[in-house]
């Protein structure tokens, strides 16, 4: 498969040590960066994306972004400065449309993903990528779930169909999952174990400490964790939420734009040939957990 083919390649012109070749043809490393929340995420994500890529040597880099611009969705503008920073694919969730600018560019962003399964066929934009990686091409795909949800169409009948496409078009498939509860989680994961090469979810913001192989090679992990305030309320300013729970009256949350900053995010090695998972860790970097180059 892709490994012989690079030793072909390799015989003819003799330009890299076969040894070499062998060692990067064994796996790909996918980087995914858990929610960037507002402008302390965009900052964390600017600060330390840079870093994890030279430390971690990625691929392919995937970012959610969903709550990028003021926690509620994402502009053009910071849409650009993610992939600037890094980022090779941009995912979304429920916030996608919060920020009405996006329905202005998203014809036109190539490397913007937003839930597949939003309306299928009657929303703007695209549900999955094809990023070429070498000679390897990688589906990434994004869903949402629907316990505690806005209405969506069913993930598990949609993301059927969608990776069954795929499956004939792809070396490897990553899903992010965007979804609130950890059983709804684990169900898609099991009911697509073996069929994708991982399921990572989104959109609780705290990482979970489950990251683990399933039967056929899929990585999984319940929540990646997000990128954003490490002090204020899932990145919202702590008053406001607590006065909310205190008295179930409304209450305007608004990014915590004095806190601490975390970032949350993992790494999953896929065998090229197989585009079986063969490892995920995750990584976190804040206060608790400093960076260590």
């Amino acid at each position: 498969m892709l490994r012989n083919q690079l030793l072909s390649k390799q015989r003819k012109n003799g330009k890299i040590n076969l040894e070499t070749i062998l060692e990067r043809g064994k796996q790909v490393r996918i980087l995914f960066v858990g929610d960037v929340m507002g402008k302390p995420g965009q900052e964390m994500l600017k600060q330390y994306l840079p870093l994890l890529k030279r430390k971690y040597q990625p691929q392919v880099t995937i970012v959610n972004g969903e709550n990028a611009t003021r926690g509620r969705g994402i502009n053009e503008k910071v849409y650009k400065e993610i992939l600037k920073a890094g980022a090779d694919v941009l995912t979304m969730g429920n916030h996608t449309w919060d920020n009405p600018e996006l329905q202005t560019f998203i014809g036109r962003a190539p490397k913007l993903v937003r839930p597949a399964n939003f309306s299928a066929n009657k929303v703007p934009g695209q549900g999955y990528t094809i990023i070429k990686v070498n000679q390897l091409k990688l589906g990434v795909v994004n869903l949402i779930g629907r316990v505690f949800m806005n209405p969506s169409d069913d993930p598990f009948v949609i993301g059927e169909a969608l990776i069954a496409k795929l499956a004939k078009q792809v070396d490897a498939i990553f899903v992010d999952f965007h979804a609130e509860t950890t059983s709804e989680k684990e169900a898609f994961a099991w009911y697509f174990a073996g069929k994708v090469s991982a399921v990572v979810g989104t959109h609780t913001h705290v990482q979970t400490n489950d990251a683990r192989i399933l039967p056929g090679g899929t990585a999984y992990l319940t929540d990646v964790g997000f990128t954003g305030p490490y002090d204020g309320i899932l990145g919202m300013k702590r008053a406001n939420v607590i006065e909310r729970f205190l008295t179930q009256m409304p209450t305007r949350f608004e990014v915590d734009t004095e806190s601490q900053t975390t970032l949350g995010a993992c790494l999953i090695e896929v065998d090229d040939a197989s585009g079986k998972a063969k490892s995920i860790q995750t990584i976190q970097i804040n206060p608790d957990h400093p960076w260590l180059d």
